[in-house]
């Protein structure tokens, strides 16, 4: 009887970490379907955005978009906690503000991508910040979307852009917004 106190003991001891890390995963500890307002508060999406078939008019390079589809939805764009609608990649292929010579010209992002990954930013800003020993920059047409991304701590996924040739997406896991990046190297 002892022993099976003891033992249960000791797997409750490691048990309870575990399960306090199981929220940074999805939404956050008392929150369903991500953030109160459907965007961020922890939600990650299942998976990036889907190419896009019937492209919406990109801006003039003069002109800021707005995403704020739903009242207390950002600026920004961003994604649904609850159905994991990328808000604002509908741009498409020919987008002038996402276009590069030279793509992939510091090659293909070595680094794991996608829901099951989460990078910590460890300092920097739009024009070059890193995380794991990696580095990136925010398309310039982008950086005004990113003016309250902490870039020293704040947690990202990477994923793929199945549109604009050369970039990637960062997601901000807190925020629920999402930004055009370029892999520079490591």
């Amino acid at each position: 009887m002892r022993i099976l106190s003891r033992s249960f003991l000791m797997v409750l001891l490691f048990a309870v970490p575990m399960f306090a890390q199981r929220g940074h995963q999805g939404a956050a500890p008392g929150r369903s379907g991500g953030g109160e307002r459907g965007v961020g508060g922890g939600h990650i999406p299942a998976h990036g955005p889907a190419p896009v078939r019937a492209p919406h008019q990109a801006a003039p390079a003069s002109e800021r978009r707005t995403f704020a589809d739903q009242s207390g939805h950002p600026q920004a764009p961003h994604v649904h906690a609850e159905n994991d609608q990328w808000v604002g990649h509908d741009t498409g292929r020919r987008d002038p503000h996402y276009h590069v010579d030279r793509a992939w010209e510091h090659g293909h992002f070595p680094g794991a991508i996608g829901r099951g990954h989460i990078w910590r930013l460890g300092g920097g800003g739009p024009e070059r910040f890193g995380f794991g020993g990696f580095f990136f920059s925010v398309a310039p047409y982008d950086v005004g979307y990113s003016g309250d991304w902490d870039w020293n701590s704040d947690d990202i996924v990477i994923y793929d852009d199945p549109d604009h040739v050369g970039w990637y997406l960062a997601y901000n896991v807190r925020l629920g917004t999402y930004i055009h990046v370029m892999y520079l190297g490591s």
